[in-house]
């Protein structure tokens, strides 16, 4: 069974899960309608993804079975105060911002609601994204499965635990920063040792997917990996010996715990 679905806020983050839904799924453009404040994105939206498009968000909350809050945290309060008396208990909000728990949302809206709480990344663009998701107790099983079908759409999609949806921040919401800033660090220095900067990018950002997708395929520990490339007395070894000089775990450790701690005070 196939749902109407709605999306407050149109910006990257929807434009990717609405690409997502209508490619991996049997869901139509015009069974997806969208709002936003910006008469830009609404027409970007209309133009290039062939949805229903609107200023009104009470239009898409009345004509929408699941409900996608893709608009900024500091917007949340004032959002579902404008909609919560026209939201029904047979609706399934999503909700999509750091920081906001199933509480803080149920406060506003009322705890009778099906409430899915969701922590996206941007690699969801190109369809690779990973999803934190967890649920309040009025979600169904049937519920929770068509949710995660539609979040699996642009990505991989993982039931946890609301007590971690902070840590999902960093690892994953947060991360992509941390990974181009890895991928353009290690292009500077190829750059500095003569590689043209176009080629730079495409050998450091390879190197970074193949290494990401022997972790997910092997199952074997990152640890393992690694010591696999490092021979002895060799090349490897020694940047890896610099890297640990220079504190590189322990920054990328301290990093997260600082983007955990600020998601918990969103």
């Amino acid at each position: 069974m196939n749902y109407k679905i709605g999306f407050i806020g149109c910006g990257n983050m929807a434009s990717a899960i609405i690409q997502g839904i209508i490619k991996k799924t049997d869901i139509k453009n015009n069974d997806i309608i969208v709002s936003d404040a910006s008469e830009v994105a609404i027409a970007k939206a209309a133009d290039d993804l062939g949805v229903n498009a609107t200023r009104s968000n009470t239009r898409v909350v009345s004509e929408c079975e699941v409900l996608f809050l893709s608009i900024k945290p500091q917007f949340y309060e004032t959002v579902l105060t404008e909609i919560k008396d026209i939201i029904s208990p047979d609706q399934i909000i999503v909700t999509i911002a750091p920081g906001k728990t199933i509480a803080w949302v149920e406060s506003i809206l009322g705890d009778n609601i099906k409430l899915v709480r969701t922590m996206p990344n941007t690699p969801a663009l190109v369809g690779e994204g990973v999803t934190g998701v967890c649920k309040n107790s009025n979600v169904t099983d049937a519920d929770f499965t068509y949710v995660m079908s539609l979040l699996s759409s642009f990505g991989m999609a993982e039931a946890i635990p609301e007590s971690l949806m902070d840590v999902c921040v960093s690892v994953s919401g947060s991360s992509p920063a941390y990974v181009f800033m890895f991928i353009e660090a290690m292009a500077d220095a190829a750059v500095a040792d003569g590689m043209p900067r176009d080629k730079a990018y495409k050998f450091a950002a390879q190197a970074v997917l193949g290494s990401a997708k022997m972790v997910l395929e092997t199952g074997k520990h990152p640890g393992e990996l690694k010591d696999m490339v490092c021979s002895p007395g060799g090349t490897t070894i020694e940047a890896v010996r610099v890297l640990e000089e220079k504190g590189f775990r322990s920054a990328v450790i301290e990093a997260m715990k600082a983007c955990t701690a600020k998601a918990k005070g969103l």
